[in-house]
């Protein structure tokens, strides 16, 4: 995969792009080696989520501290911020997704995990799908879902010090002023 010239991480990033558009493994090759925690939203809920997480978790490899977290996300990654040790969020979409499933306070939820990211104890990069540029879901549900996906993706690029967007393994640097 191609990728931009190593450099260090700011304090948030977010790395956006479509379903298997290499984001999350992009997302992965900017630790370049140094130990760092991921912090998992997903939930292995069926068989196909299940060889999904196993998937990311063989490409990351052992260097790699894992902590599950589906719902309570900015409070569980403000706890585990340091500046020794950056913070691989993947992803926000899946962490949305959790937050319907169970009716939590969505709006609440996303500010809060912005309050935390405003001053981030350590660098943290997050990724999260863009959902937006596709066909209209015939599903009010649907629409609902990328209508928020797309506000959580604004608030966390607003307050992210470098933005990226991953399409076919390539990425495009949307922001930088780290």
């Amino acid at each position: 995969m191609n990728s931009l010239p190593p450099s260090p991480l700011p304090l948030a990033t977010l790395v956006l792009g479509g379903a298997r558009s290499g984001k999350s493994a992009y997302a992965e090759s900017l630790f370049g080696g140094q130990s760092a925690l991921y912090l998992a939203t997903g939930q292995a809920l069926d068989g196909e989520m299940a060889e999904r997480i196993d998937h990311h978790r063989r490409r990351r490899g052992s260097g790699w501290s894992t902590l599950e977290e589906p719902l309570d996300l900015a409070d569980t990654l403000d706890n585990v911020m340091r500046p020794d040790r950056p913070v691989l969020v993947d992803c926000l979409t899946m962490w949305l997704s959790n937050l319907m499933q169970a009716g939590r306070d969505i709006d609440h939820s996303v500010e809060r995990l912005c309050e935390v990211l405003t001053n981030p104890a350590g660098p943290v990069v997050l990724v999260s799908n863009e959902v937006g540029m596709g066909l209209v879901p015939e599903t009010r549900l649907g629409r609902q879902f990328r209508d928020h996906q797309g506000r959580v993706n604004q608030r966390v690029a607003a307050i992210s010090r470098r933005v990226v967007f991953v399409a076919a393994g390539l990425p495009l640097v949307l922001k930088d002023i780290s």
